[in-house]
């Protein structure tokens, strides 16, 4: 097992849920942003299919739990998690029928940004 490898299974073992969901984020959200501070690599395409996939499939999970009725979440606050992860659904498609790294920026904010608040501390 490499060190990454040893790390990452590290952090998975000692984050809480908002911190694993915050750390899943954020590495979305810089795949995404190597994607496109890279764009004229030659493996770009690669990457950037790597990066959309990885996304989706955050997105996807973040959709499931989500639609559970049983999510504590405010239902007000699910339905617009959903909506975001509906629109980030859309952007990626695009993005794959019409590469353009300027399209990935919403999505890597978006990323960040969620990621953001979930590390800080909810009000009681």
């Amino acid at each position: 097992m490499n060190q990454v490898s040893a790390y990452t299974n590290m952090q998975k073992e000692h984050l809480t849920g908002r911190e694993l969901e915050a750390s899943v984020l954020t590495r979305a959200g810089l795949m995404l942003k190597s994607v496109q501070e890279n764009w004229q690599a030659p493996d770009h395409e690669q990457k950037l299919l790597e990066a959309i996939k990885f996304n989706q499939k955050v997105w996807s999970f973040f959709q499931a739990e989500l639609s559970d009725p049983d999510n504590p979440l405010p239902k007000n606050l699910r339905e617009d998690i959903l909506n975001l992860s509906i629109f980030i659904d859309k952007r990626l498609f695009e993005v794959m029928a019409n590469p353009d790294k300027d399209k990935l920026q919403i999505v890597i904010d978006i990323d960040f940004n969620i990621a953001a608040g979930l590390r800080t501390t909810p009000q009681p």
